[in-house]
């Protein structure tokens, strides 16, 4: 509650009789009970209001046949082998990559000569 312990909740309502006096601090508790009610009350509301406007949201946003199921043999099945892969033909090399010669790397101005 607030970060207050006993010690200081004991100090406070001390006070509190000192400053107020006894008469008056029975009214003062009973209003402060009241709105301390119609806090929780307010933030309840609040967080029920929020939530029903989430899941309303979550519904809207949802697809139609999200939660429809798929039977088990209509999945593809993932170790079957493609024939269209094996048909294809391979390259035999690779193409040349073309390198610089000493002389024109220091002509061009390159740190690697």
């Amino acid at each position: 509650m607030f970060g207050i312990g006993f010690p200081e909740l004991l100090l406070l309502m001390a006070i509190a009789l000192i400053v107020l006096g006894p008469k008056r601090l029975p009214d003062l508790a009973k209003a402060l009970g009241r709105g301390i009610s119609e806090f929780k009350k307010a933030t309840d509301e609040l967080k029920q209001t929020i939530h029903e406007e989430t899941r309303a949201a979550e519904q809207q946003d949802r697809p139609i046949g999200q939660g429809k199921l798929t039977p088990p043999g209509s999945l593809a099945d993932p170790y079957s082998v493609s024939t269209e892969q094996e048909d294809a033909p391979v390259a035999d090399e690779a193409p040349a990559v073309h390198s610089e010669t000493a002389g024109e790397a220091e002509r061009s101005g390159s740190p690697h000569g």
